[in-house]
């Protein structure tokens, strides 16, 4: 018998993480890529919005976990976004 009786059955879902493939472009970004992310190419997105621009940007945590940055969707002056 449940310890509460409001909740009998609880059910979890599998969510598919995502994973982007990214390039330094920059100095700035290729220092981080060696120094902070120990030169992995992929990393998880952690979270995905739209701006009120229109412009739509990720929030991506490296596979070290170690550095965490928003980059838009399409890339920018420091990063090439692969997906």
């Amino acid at each position: 018998m449940p310890y509460n009786k409001t909740v009998e059955k609880t059910t979890m879902t599998k969510t598919k993480t995502k994973r982007v493939t990214v390039t330094p472009l920059s100095r700035k970004a290729k220092n981080r890529f060696a120094n902070e992310m120990d030169l992995f190419h992929s990393c998880t997105v952690e979270s995905e919005r739209e701006m009120a621009d229109g412009s739509e940007w990720m929030f991506l945590k490296s596979l070290n976990q170690c550095y965490y940055f928003w980059v838009p969707v399409k890339g920018n002056k420091d990063w090439k976004v692969d997906k």
